[in-house]
């Protein structure tokens, strides 16, 4: 149970700080700016702070849930198809509905999901290496 608690805490943090280096470099800056009309004029850091870190519970815990119906025989492998499942389910179908229903240029959905794919791919290995189930 405090593995599973240090690591959620770990991975809410590293939401957190991906979400940062994502969404606040230059070229993320620039190829968002189609959002700016709909924008929010300030982020509210606290809520931002305290949704990466639920993320990172329901992540955690969704991950020994399906330890076991994960293919591969190793903690990393197990974890990398779990970072390639986040990622289609929570990275690629929510780029893939915002370009139909938007009008947002294809680089700005190729930054999304490529960026969302190491974010999850990083999250998948610290999951693989750490957690298992008891």
């Amino acid at each position: 149970m405090t593995e599973y608690l240090v690591v959620s805490v770990v991975s809410g943090l590293l939401f957190a700080m991906m979400d940062v280096a994502i969404n606040a470099n230059p070229v993320a800056q620039r190829l968002f700016a189609v959002y700016k009309p709909i924008a929010r004029q300030s982020v509210n850091p606290v809520a931002g702070a305290v949704i990466d870190l639920a993320y990172g519970f329901v992540m955690a815990g969704l991950f020994l849930l399906l330890y076991v119906s994960l293919p591969g025989a190793t903690g990393l492998l197990k974890g990398l198809a779990y970072a390639c499942l986040a990622w289609f389910f929570r990275v690629v179908m929510s780029a893939a509905s915002q370009w139909v229903m938007f009008n947002i240029p294809v680089q700005t959905v190729l930054y999304s999901v490529t960026a969302g794919l190491g974010e999850m791919l990083v999250l998948g290995v610290v999951y693989g290496l750490v957690l298992t189930p008891a």
